[in-house]
């Protein structure tokens, strides 16, 4: 199964512009988990990303057009009930997800724009509650036992497209942005995020799946070191999910909230981000929201 996603990976990227040639920029990597939250262990519990970038030497801006500055993404995510031993009936159940993806970057007219596709793979076929099993074992606590509680195995291609304009307002920058998803989930979401501070300026930052965080991706070599503050929020209409098949029983929240907070530094080659974000609830059974945490290091190469 990861064999097919990488070959379906690959043959995208094999039809992406080849205008200009391609070097590596940098690799990222972020880590959310609500053990950084709230401090449970429940719901979207934990994920993390590795994100290679590659495309024309970084100038500090973005390319004209889509193609040329790639992002190839493995992602990995837990996705559970509130009770690990003894999940109630109504609750969700226990997903693995996986996904590789190729994603472009571009600025036109003003407009920053982000496009890709992932190949995403959920259920036991993905291994990961296996090693959910694992990591509770090493750390000490309790493994999981929701073998029996698991959704189906399913590999859905995702398709992703934002949209975003960023204004300078004093010393901070305002981003406001929309979103169209189809695929593990579909949904249509508006937003804006705020940034204080130096740090972002001439980098590209990339947006967090789960959280909606603007990580950083790629670094300028001049920014030097600095810090950003960072304030967001969005809303979404969700129409479809995966994560909680309607034949199942479960009754989506139509209407999703996220509202993030977080705190970047750089230094010389490296960056280092911690924020924390609410999400509401995702399904009618879920009493309440949780609040996830953010980490992540970016080093350039």
């Amino acid at each position: 199964m990861i064999r097919s996603l990488l070959v379906a990976v690959l043959l995208l990227s094999a039809t992406a512009s080849n205008a200009q040639e391609r070097v590596g920029l940098g690799l990222a990597r972020v880590f959310n988990n609500d053990y950084l939250g709230d401090g449970k262990d429940r719901w979207r519990t934990g994920s993390y990303q590795l994100s290679y970038f590659r495309g024309p030497v970084w100038d500090g801006t973005r390319p004209g057009v889509l193609g040329e500055l790639l992002e190839f993404r493995l992602r990995g995510e837990t996705i559970a009930p509130d009770n690990l031993q003894n999940p109630a009936p109504g609750d969700r159940r226990h997903v693995g997800v996986l996904s590789l993806g190729l994603h472009s970057y571009a600025t036109r007219g003003g407009m920053d724009y982000e496009g890709g596709i992932d190949l995403v793979a959920v259920g036991p076929q993905t291994g990961v509650l296996s090693m959910q099993k694992r990591l509770h074992k090493l750390l000490g606590a309790t493994a999981p036992r929701v073998d029996n509680f698991q959704i189906g195995n399913a590999i859905r291609p995702t398709a992703r497209f934002e949209v975003a304009r960023e204004m300078q307002i004093g010393r901070a920058r305002l981003r406001p942005f929309a979103e169209v998803q189809a695929g593990a989930e579909t949904l249509v979401r508006v937003g804006s995020d705020l940034t204080v501070g130096s740090f972002g300026i001439g980098a590209l930052r990339m947006r967090d799946v789960v959280t909606g965080q603007r990580m950083p991706g790629i670094q300028s070599d001049d920014a030097g070191e600095g810090t950003s503050f960072l304030l967001g929020g969005d809303v979404a209409h969700v129409t479809d999910s995966v994560y909680l098949p309607r034949d199942l029983g479960y009754r989506l929240e139509e209407g999703r909230a996220r509202l993030r907070a977080g705190v970047h530094h750089s230094w010389g080659s490296g960056a280092i981000f911690y924020g924390a974000t609410y999400l509401s609830p995702e399904f009618e059974a879920q009493a309440e929201g949780q609040t996830v945490g953010s980490v992540t290091l970016k080093f350039n190469f």
